[in-house]
């Protein structure tokens, strides 16, 4: 679809056909140009061998200079993959790129901008998407080749916008380098893969390089009631715009009230009053759609086309969705940081008719600061948690859950397989009770040693539900 000749690419001797650029030496087909990219844990020159084996054309290399295969030669790896990919796959920078980055909501509020805005592309954690294509991704932030190969295939389709989740590492490991935004969106700011990061200075230093890669006359869409609003202003050199409950919020929520069907919410926009409602479910979400409206508002619409668009807003897979038993309710969740999870459980506490029992747990491998409040406010906001595995890698599962359950309070299980533990809370269900399953969402994976172990939260539930609550 894209191949081209290596002379178009680059000023060289060498004269074969590119098929396609790769960066993970197991993905390599017949014809694909190897970069050897450099991440925190791996440095892809390391697997040089391997891509000569599945058949590459020729490498892109930082070092070295005996191999059996065409190589060029450059200062850095990572930098030359995005002016490379971009001229590979031939992007003209025709679409309008919407970033959105913060802890937590960038799914969902990236969804609620795709499907507000049809013609626009979507890429994140629930894959790439547009209107008759959708794509698996290992990231949340693709590679810089991969990112761009989907922009130019978003442009052939002639959609004007791309609406893309920016996440710390990606920024980190400069996966978006070269990519100048015309909209950035923070939605909020707690301390989340520390793991790399290590400290939450540099983790936040790493989320405001989107907001210095915005082009001047784009805009910066701040949350005005993060505790670091003031911080990422002052790293904008382009048009700002906040949305929150502040007083001098531009966009201002100004009263909500929220329901199991969702919410009706009023937000206040140069000094006129506007009534929305939506069926995205709790607090945090309607931060996620003021977030989406204030993109909108940004871009030129306007507040009675917003409202009109709301409509159009799908339900996020794995984001609070909610099935029905005929006794109890079941509620999939992806949140896994203190933050996500309070603001889950807040939202089934103000709607609950009976207990809450959550089904939970803590990756390995990462961020262990995070599990002693992870596990502190799972088990204050609900009846009963059950602890569980959620991708834990080489740790043990009953070290992470040593490190998560508080003994203060007596309301845990643990059932160390997870799907042994959904079928102890469905078991354990009574009648009008909620079981949340959170951490996972619709991750089609499980984390265990060096493998992606085939398993699903949707699918295990969806069992379930199928053969009723004896089991």
């Amino acid at each position: 679809m894209f191949l081209k000749n290596i002379k178009e690419l680059y000023d060289c001797d060498y004269d074969f056909l590119v098929k396609d650029i790769k960066t993970n030496s197991k993905e390599v087909e017949k014809g694909d140009l190897f970069v050897c990219i450099k991440g925190v844990n791996e440095d892809r020159h390391n697997f040089i061998q391997e891509a000569i084996e599945n058949g590459c054309s020729g490498l892109v290399v930082e070092r070295g200079n005996n191999y059996s295969v065409p190589f060029i030669k450059v200062e850095n790896t990572n930098r030359e993959l995005g002016r490379l990919a971009k001229k590979f796959y031939g992007y003209q920078d025709s679409l309008k790129i919407i970033g959105v980055t913060g802890t937590d909501g960038k799914t969902t509020t990236s969804l609620c901008i795709r499907d507000m805005l049809n013609d626009c592309g979507y890429i994140g954690t629930n894959g790439i998407k547009d209107n008759d294509m959708e794509v698996d991704t290992n990231n949340t932030t693709p590679e810089l080749n991969l990112i761009y190969k989907y922009l130019s295939m978003f442009e052939e389709k002639k959609l004007k916008y791309a609406s893309m989740e920016v996440s710390s590492e990606g920024l980190l490991h400069n996966r978006v380098h070269g990519i100048m935004f015309d909209v950035g969106i923070l939605t909020n700011i707690s301390e989340d893969h520390l793991n790399v990061h290590k400290t939450l200075s540099n983790y936040i230093d790493a989320k405001i390089k989107l907001f210095k890669n915005i082009k001047e006359d784009g805009y910066a869409i701040l949350n005005r009631d993060d505790r670091f609003y003031d911080k990422f202003k002052e790293n904008c050199k382009c048009n700002v715009f906040s949305y929150g409950k502040m007083k001098d919020s531009d966009l201002k929520i100004e009263n909500y009230v929220l329901s199991i069907d969702g919410a009706n919410i009023d937000f206040k926009y140069q000094d006129d009053l506007y009534h929305v409602h939506t069926s995205l479910k709790g607090e945090y979400n309607i931060y996620n759609l003021a977030a989406a409206i204030s993109c909108l508002l940004c871009l030129g619409f306007t507040f009675e086309e917003v409202i009109k668009r709301v409509n159009n807003i799908k339900k996020v897979a794995g984001r609070c969705e909610i099935f029905n038993s005929d006794n109890f309710q079941v509620v999939l969740d992806y949140a896994h940081t203190e933050k996500g999870l309070e603001s889950i459980l807040t939202f089934l506490n103000a709607i609950k008719k009976n207990r809450i029992i959550t089904v939970t747990g803590s990756a390995g491998g990462r961020e262990k600061e995070k599990r002693k409040g992870m596990g502190r406010v799972v088990q204050k906001l609900s009846d009963l948690v059950i602890y569980t595995m959620d991708d834990p890698r080489y740790e043990k599962v009953i070290d992470i859950i040593d490190e998560m359950k508080d003994d203060d309070k007596n309301n845990y299980l643990i059932v160390e397989d997870r799907k042994l533990a959904i079928m102890k809370a469905f078991s354990l269900a009574l009648d009008d009770d909620i079981i949340l399953i959170a951490g996972k969402g619709r991750d089609k994976y499980m984390a265990i040693l060096d493998k992606y172990v085939d398993y699903s939260d949707y699918d295990v539930i969806m069992n379930l539900l199928s053969k009723g609550k004896t089991l």
